[in-house]
């Protein structure tokens, strides 16, 4: 296939000899329809849809138990998909999940364990019994991203919302995305409400969110970055495309708009486990949106040609903001920062057309450093082989194509050498029905059986000290192997 723009490539019509004008001229009309419409291969591959929500809990969706959120949309996208019971995010905060998710990585591997502005020498607030180690807080140029990937297979690669993934040299746009808005190296904005901008929290620093200009009064920041990304679908014409749709919500501030805020407040009955107005319109509002871009997909003609993955960065925050408790993630224990199930256990919904089997749900554990090895083999690129060697992640594919078999692998790991308002330095592995948790202040260790006990509320080390003694040595095992940095002692806690 001649693929040049350039000068007509002439010397192929040389030694024609005794060739007839009419196989002559069949030939020239065919080399000029190679040479002014090339044909790539990347126009039969599948569109990506990564939609990830901020800090949005196991049971913070309609399709998942929520007994206040509305969430039509997503339910309805669940319906057509599959639903996964047993999904986690590789950490129990942001920065290290987004990480894993670009990667196919453990932030453990990647020393990339805490968010981006507590990375490198610890905060003091965090330097208790133990030190926390000096994490990285960029996301390093050397590794081969989800972007770069899907970038050399001829993908329009977009990223729209929180990046959280390092400095201006580490943004969107060094890592293999062609275009990148409203994303900057912090967590979270001053405000929901345009112009995006103010002062933000104890330390009353100015933030903003960048290139969402030209807004108007009550704009909503979900609302616009929708907006923007149905303008990036619009632009990639008969391009594939990978839009990493990062939404900011339900990540604090907890605002939503004011109609929706009296709407649900109105709803909250005594005894709800979610019972916080504000956290319920920021789903709605959510919901909204997410409904907003599969109607695009269908309006564009290319849903049956289009992979979306929707999901969550960590469990829900469970602690107060302004006075009220956000949410709870019952019946999973704690929340947000945690490796209890509620900081870690995450909404998983992903539709691939044509293989998916509508309603079908999925209770294999599954990881989002598993995402970076399904949408490789679903797109069939090869990938970098350095950094395909160190993926640990697998595919999902086998999953999706038949939600009750099983994937080849042993365990899960889970580490977060920090502290959190809901936990002091730890490491998890999940095994089967079994979960160890390590913690490093004092050594302890916590067993529970999944299974039978998903509150996590009878710790049977105890009872079943050779279980305990055999995923505490695999715990070790992979933190030795995936060179996983570790806390040390305060000596100004021993003076």
């Amino acid at each position: 296939m001649i693929r040049s723009r350039g000068t007509f490539p002439v010397r192929l019509l040389g030694g024609l000899g005794s060739f007839r004008m009419t196989n002559l001229i069949a030939l020239v009309i065919s080399l000029l329809a190679c040479w002014v419409s090339p044909r790539s291969d990347a126009a039969e591959k599948p569109n990506v849809v990564l939609i990830l929500v901020d800090d949005l809990g196991w049971t913070g969706l309609g399709c998942y138990g929520s007994d206040l959120h509305e969430t039509p949309n997503i339910d309805r996208f669940a319906r057509d998909a599959v639903r996964f019971t047993n999904a986690y995010a590789a950490a129990s905060v942001c920065t290290p999940t987004r990480a894993s998710i670009m990667t196919g990585k453990s932030p453990a591997r990647l020393h990339i364990t805490v968010w981006h502005e507590s990375s490198g020498e610890p905060p003091k607030w965090m330097r208790r019994k133990l030190v926390p180690p000096v994490t990285e807080g960029n996301l390093q140029l050397t590794e081969t991203t989800l972007a770069e990937m899907l970038d050399a297979e001829g993908y329009l690669t977009a990223h729209v919302g929180k990046w959280h993934l390092g400095d201006a040299a580490h943004y969107p746009e060094n890592h293999g995305f062609d275009v990148h808005l409203g994303g900057s190296f912090w967590g979270c904005p001053p405000t929901f409400f345009y112009p995006y901008r103010g002062l933000f929290g104890g330390a009353r620093e100015l933030r903003y969110v960048p290139g969402l200009s030209f807004g108007e009064e009550g704009e909503y920041l979900t609302d616009r970055l929708t907006d923007e990304a149905l303008a990036i679908i619009d632009r990639a014409g008969d391009q594939p495309f990978f839009l990493n749709m990062c939404y900011y919500t339900v990540h604090t501030p907890i605002e939503g708009k004011p109609e929706l805020v009296e709407y649900y407040q109105k709803k909250i009955k005594e005894g709800m486990d979610h019972d916080n107005a504000h956290y319920a319109a920021m789903h709605h509002s959510l919901d909204e949106n997410v409904g907003r871009i599969l109607a695009k997909l269908d309006e564009q003609g290319i849903a049956d040609n289009t992979l979306v993955i929707f999901t969550s960065d960590n469990g829900g925050f469970v602690n107060n903001y302004k006075g009220q408790q956000v949410t709870r993630n019952t019946p999973l224990r704690s929340g947000k920062g945690s490796l209890y199930e509620g900081g870690i256990r995450v909404p998983l919904i992903i539709h691939w057309p044509g293989i998916t089997q509508h309603g079908r749900v999925c209770d294999e554990p599954v990881i989002t450093t598993d995402f970076y090895p399904t949408i490789r083999e679903i797109v069939g690129a090869a990938g970098d082989d350095e950094h395909n060697d160190q993926i640990e992640g697998v595919s999902l594919v086998p999953l999706l194509k038949g939600p009750d078999t099983s994937l080849d692998r042993d365990a899960l790991y889970f580490h977060y050498p920090h502290y959190y308002p809901t936990t002091s330095p730890v490491s998890a592995v999940r095994a089967g029905d079994w979960k160890l948790l390590e913690y490093f202040e004092d050594g302890h260790v916590e067993l529970y059986n999944l299974a039978d006990d998903i509150a996590e509320a009878n710790d049977l080390s105890k009872e079943e000290p050779q279980k305990a003694a055999e995923l505490r040595q695999r715990l070790v095992k992979w933190r030795e192997a995936v060179d996983a940095q570790l806390p040390t002692v305060n000596p100004e806690r021993q003076q």
